[in-house]
């Protein structure tokens, strides 16, 4: 396995991995392990368009139609009145 050497880390950024590891029950090196692995994860399965994400969210209400391509349109704010 590779190793990864990191120099000039901030103090207070040390500490704050420190915390999170105690938190997740874990060594500080592990953690930093699976923030790396977790960053790259991201990087390499692209996620779905947002409007797959909603449909697969709200699946088991019975949204079954497709949602409608929004891209290139103009925001305009909600009308609260009614």
């Amino acid at each position: 396995m590779a190793q990864l050497l990191v120099r000039n880390l901030d103090d207070d950024v040390k500490a704050s991995l420190q915390a999170r590891a105690r938190r997740h029950g874990r060594s500080t090196e592990a953690e930093v392990r699976d923030i790396l692995r977790r960053a790259v994860q991201d990087d390499v399965a692209p996620s779905a368009p947002l409007g797959s994400q909603l449909r697969a969210r709200f699946a088991q209400i019975g949204l079954d139609e497709d949602i409608p391509e929004l891209r290139g349109q103009q925001a305009h704010p909600a009308n609260l009145d009614h």
